[in-house]
């Protein structure tokens, strides 16, 4: 008789993807996953039977060890505005779901399930906001906090919200409210913003409106340096506007647009800068999301210039990364970078339409994939890959092991 090798690993929970990255063990407790090594004795067992599928009548299914050293996207399915942070070992999804926000957690990237998600706060429920958009993740001085955009019903008063939890754990208890972050003395509407440390300081770049819109709503790219988590410690800093005709659809394919006005977008900065890097850069998106035409464009700056000086960034004149046809990828966009959980290699996470339809039809979805670098330093985004080609896990993806859901 035949007995193949996961088969063995299934009787005792157990499913290995490879000697070459550590082997983990995730236990769900009080709705989270912990993770930690096997235990000496475990591990010598679990070699025993590895030994013992070796000998002669044992075999291992065709394409295993190949479906489970690599990946698929897309890697989460209807998500509009994905974030991901990586801290300590973990990659931490935000979610903004019922009117709430949900953080996944999992020490393998292209591994976050709906059902692992963990309630961070009813910010709908608690606080009588509405519209969550881009929730992001990020930890000041062992604090977690959660930079969200929210508004009171009506989209045109969105603004920057912030919420902490005094744990270091973001999955240990709940956030709260700890106030609006304000932007400027006008109220001027603000989103998606990304808070990150460069040089010794915080700061905070978002999105907003220079004035209230009149006819047509002009999206701009700010930055700023932050007091505190919710305090700006400098004025708001203009650093791009739409300019470029790529920058400036709002119209779909068919004619039709959601809004009666035109809408010129600059959205969603990302700030990107570490050893690898030549640059600082901002990836930002481009043109109304409800098109096919969403694009990618980038800032970049002198790692060691003053970043409140618009005339330190330098604009790309055309989209960085955008649809293919070829991979039948539209809109592509937000996007976010992570490490490798080794450090070694970086990959960028994007929003994006399979098939060129109508608004918001088919839903977006959430890829994933490597990103290269040239001699200098330079980051390469490459182009959207199609979503059936087998990917390599990043490197240094412990093989993990899920207690089943019953």
């Amino acid at each position: 008789m035949t007995l193949h090798l996961k088969s063995v690993l299934g009787l005792i929970g157990i499913f290995v993807r490879g000697a070459s990255a550590p082997l983990l063990l995730s236990v769900k407790m009080d709705k989270k996953y912990h993770t930690a090594s096997l235990p000496g004795l475990l591990m010598r067992h679990l070699m025993a039977v590895l030994l013992l599928c070796c000998l002669p009548g044992c075999s291992s299914p065709s394409g295993t060890a190949v479906e489970e050293e690599t990946y698929t996207n897309p890697i989460f399915r209807q998500n509009q505005r994905p974030w991901v942070t990586y801290h300590d070992g973990m990659y931490y999804f935000v979610q903004v779901a019922q009117q709430s926000i949900f953080i996944i957690a999992s020490p393998d990237p292209t591994s976050f399930r709906v059902r692992d998600r963990v309630l961070a706060c009813e910010i709908g429920k608690q606080y009588g906001l509405f519209h969550m958009w881009r929730p992001q993740l990020v930890f000041i001085d062992g604090t977690c906090y959660i930079y969200v955009t929210a508004d009171d019903g009506n989209t045109d008063n969105h603004q920057l919200y912030v919420l902490t939890n005094n744990s270091g754990d973001p999955l240990d208890g709940e956030f709260g409210m700890l106030g609006r972050l304000v932007t400027d003395s006008e109220n001027n509407w603000a989103i998606h913003a990304h808070v990150f440390e460069h040089a010794g300081h915080w700061y905070i770049t978002w999105t907003g409106w220079e004035t209230p819109r009149i006819f047509a709503e002009n999206q701009c790219i700010y930055i700023a340096r932050l007091a505190d988590p919710q305090t700006l410690a400098t004025g708001r800093v203009k650093i791009s506007q739409p300019e470029y005709e790529w920058e400036r659809q709002w119209v779909e394919p068919d004619g039709n647009s959601q809004t009666s006005y035109p809408v010129y977008v600059n959205e969603a900065p990302f700030f990107f800068c570490n050893q690898m890097t030549d640059r600082a850069y901002i990836y930002y998106s481009a043109s109304a999301t409800w098109t096919p035409y969403y694009a990618v464009g980038q800032l970049s700056a002198p790692k060691d210039s003053e970043l409140l000086d618009p005339a330190s960034w330098r604009k790309e004149p055309v989209p960085v990364f955008s649809a293919s046809k070829e991979a039948n990828l539209y809109s592509t966009g937000p996007v976010c970078i992570v490490p490798s959980p080794d450090g070694t290699e970086y990959y960028l996470i994007y929003a994006a339409r399979p098939e060129q339809l109508r608004a918001f039809f088919p839903p977006k979805n959430v890829y994933m994939q490597p990103i290269t670098f040239d001699g200098n330093g330079t980051p390469d985004l490459g182009k959207p890959l199609d979503p059936e080609t087998r990917l390599k896990k990043p490197s240094g993806t412990p093989a993990t092991v899920f207690q089943p859901e019953t």
